[in-house]
């Protein structure tokens, strides 16, 4: 589709469009899935980072925390915090992605709301969006200090020499400034 004032060549992939008056699509920190794993040679815990493909984005998150095995057919919960878990097995997960990434729940908005996770090169589960957690906007830090440059600071120490150095380099001091 084609919109005003936007080139095909500033839309990346991973790029959301939505309404800016109405819930502006946003990054998530980390959003909470319920992932079924189908093809795993091993066992996967705590810390494991695929490749998760969501819409047009392919970005690593991490399974930063397993927090419950349910039944893939009902839904209802087998095991809290388990250790791991294998091909066949069904989990909500709390999953960090190590980029900005934009998704929605799967009741709220489906295309955003589903995913597959991707290592070896190969479909290693599928997982549907059950909550998420909104990215918050980065306080302004403070500015640190400013403190007169290096070479500022050695020729008020009377390093004259460097002064004759830099001369010889061909670097000339604009302002020569001693402090006292």
């Amino acid at each position: 589709f084609n919109i005003k004032n936007v080139s095909v060549k500033d839309i990346k992939r991973g790029y959301v469009a939505s309404d800016s008056k109405n819930k502006p699509a946003s990054g998530v920190s980390d959003f909470t899935a319920q992932v079924i794993v189908l093809n795993h040679p091993g066992q996967v815990s705590n810390g494991y980072s695929p490749v998760l493909d969501c819409h047009t984005a392919h970005i690593a998150c991490k399974f930063a925390e397993i927090k419950e095995k349910v039944d893939r057919r009902t839904g209802k919960s087998t095991e809290d915090n388990p250790k791991f878990i294998k091909s066949g097995d069904a989990a909500i997960v709390l999953l960090t992605p190590s980029k900005p990434m934009c998704v929605e729940p799967f009741s709220q908005f489906p295309p955003l709301g589903r995913f597959a996770v991707r290592d070896m090169r190969q479909t290693v589960a599928v997982g549907v969006i059950k909550a998420t957690t909104p990215r918050l906007p980065r306080a302004s830090r403070p500015r640190p200090l400013t403190r007169p440059s290096r070479r500022n600071e050695m020729l008020s120490r009377g390093n004259q020499s460097l002064h004759a150095c830099l001369l010889r380099m061909g670097i000339k001091l604009r302002k020569f400034k001693t402090f006292p």
